[in-house]
This record gives structure tokens, sequence and C-alpha cells, in this order.
């Protein structure tokens, strides 16, 4: 019986492993988003051209987006401008933080894969985040990028910290849009339209950093206390979907805020491909700040510009 019963569940895991494995293939083939190997990073004109500020980059909360992965093509631009990128494998803690600058999280999740079961539970603990908390307030910056559902809803613990609220949802602007996609998740953010806000991160040092035309790539809406800057905000007729498919309008919110907190400063964005070069498919479609058209390396460029104070 006991035999009996030990093989029935070895058999059991062996055939649970193997579905786990042929689903992540087939998710893996359907998505293909890899980092852009030929995407210039090069910096005219470097923030920091020596010994720039600590950034501690997240890599301890099943994140999507890693350092030597997906986003490295943001990190590789941070480092041209003389930032000091360190990876975290740790929970936070004052003691991990404390040497830090900056800390950035992209897409941090419950699970390993946004197809799992739990990729939507709570990427942090309450320790974790009031630890980063309190360390922003005492001067650190939050870079929080959490886009489209399932990050959204694994990120919200940490949001909610600052008095940030996620939609959890995806988000879609039906008068602004990307026509040549046809997608209405693909927002377009400039000048001409209204959704691109007058701010320190859309000015730039400079008119040669000033930003006008930003794209989203499928996100999520959020909201950010009374005095936050909602400076990639959303149409009058924009709403998110949830993942239960209900339709909730998002007019009044944003894709990119900014948060003075305490002595510090945070950043939430709402989409996560914006803010690095990515090639997806067999076709190797340019995916992000490769897109053509668009300033969101310039972007991404004034977002740690502001964070870190060569921006006020």
């Amino acid at each position: 019986m006991r035999k009996a019963l030990k093989r029935g569940l070895l058999v059991f895991g062996v055939t649970l492993l193997l579905v786990l494995g042929v689903l992540v293939g087939l998710w893996y083939q359907r998505v293909k988003q890899l980092a852009d190997p030929d995407f210039d990073t090069s910096v005219a004109r470097p923030a920091y051209p020596s010994q720039g500020p600590r950034v501690l980059f997240d890599e301890a909360h099943n994140n999507f987006h890693t350092a030597g992965g997906r986003y490295k093509p943001f990190v590789d631009l941070i480092t041209r401008d003389g930032y000091q990128v360190v990876s975290n494998r740790e929970r936070f803690q004052s003691s991990t933080l404390g040497s830090f600058q900056l800390l950035v999280i992209a897409n941090a999740m419950g699970a390993w894969l946004p197809i799992l079961p739990g990729a939507g539970n709570h990427a942090f603990t309450d320790q974790e985040c009031d630890a980063v908390r309190d360390w922003v307030r005492e001067g650190g910056s939050l870079l929080l990028i959490a886009d489209h559902e399932p990050a959204g809803a694994a990120a919200q613990i940490l949001a909610r910290r600052f008095d940030v609220h996620m939609s959890e949802g995806r988000a879609f602007d039906p008068s602004n849009y990307v026509e040549e996609v046809q997608s209405l998740s693909w927002i377009l953010f400039t000048r001409e339209n209204g959704l691109l806000d007058d701010h320190p991160i859309t000015q730039g040092r400079d008119a040669t950093e000033s930003i006008n035309r930003i794209i989203a790539f499928t996100g999520q809406s959020v909201k950010g206390p009374k005095e936050s800057s909602a400076f990639l905000k959303l149409g009058d007729g924009a709403y998110d979907i949830l993942s239960s498919g209900e339709r909730v309008p998002a007019a009044g919110r944003a894709v990119g805020i900014a948060v003075q907190f305490g002595k510090g400063r945070v950043v939430v964005i709402g989409e996560a491909a914006m803010l690095t070069a990515q090639v997806v498919g067999s076709a190797r479609l340019p995916l992000g700040m490769n897109y053509p058209g668009n300033a969101n390396r310039q972007l991404a460029l004034n977002i740690m510009h502001w964070l870190t104070g060569a921006l006020n």
C-alpha cells in the first residue's frame, strides 16, 4: 500500500513538472521578449562623469525584469550616465538599503512566472515595505515599476506605503494611442494631446532634454496622493480592464507619477517596457526605448536625474 502510494505521488509529481514545463515553453514561445542587444546606450553628456550615485536594482522578488535580463538596456544606459548599479538578491531591510541612494524595482511578482498561480500575490512583506518607506522618508529615492496584471497586484502593498493606488488591470485610451499599431493599450503621451505634463522630468536639464513624445506599451493606471505630479496623464476616456473583465474608468489617473516623500523622492511607472529596449518574437519587433519615434530613452535618464537630484 505504501509503495503504491509513493509511486502514485512520484508519478503525480513528475506529471505536474512536465505539464508546468510545457506551459512555460508555450508561454515563452508566445512572448519571447528579449533585451535588444543592438540598442545604443551611449550618453553624450553624463550627469555623473565619475563615481555617480549607487543604485540598488532589485532581483529578490521574482522580478520579471532583471539587470542582466530584459532590463539590461536600461541598466547599461544609466551606467553610461555615471550610476553605479548593484543587483539586490536579499529582502529589503535598513542594512540592505543604507549604502544606496536609489532603489529600482521592475515587475516584482508573487511567483517566478506571470502565468503561474500566485503571481499576483504580494511580492513584499510588510516589514520590507516599512523598511523601504522609512529609507525613502530619510532621503532615499525609489523607482517603482509595475505594469499590467499580475505585477500591479503584487506591488500594491509597497505602493500603498506612499499613498499610491494601482489599478491592477490593463489601461486603454481610445483617444490617445499609437495609430500604426492599432492597439488602444499602446498609449501616446505628447504635448499636443495634453497628456505629457510639465515637470522637471519632462523638461530635462535644458531644451535638448525636453520630452515631446512618449509611448507606453500596455500597462496599468496609477493614482498618487494630492501632492504628487502626474507627468504621464491619461485622457478623459481612458479606462482599465481588470482581470475579472470589469471595465473601470481611468480618467484622472496616470501611467507615470512623481512624489516628494519626506526627504526622499518616488517615481511610480505603470508600464515596464517603456523604460527598456526589447525585441519580441521571431521577427524581433522593437518594444520600448528602441521603438521608432519616441523619447522614452530620454525619459529614463530624466527620471533618474530627478530622483538623484540632478534635476530639481
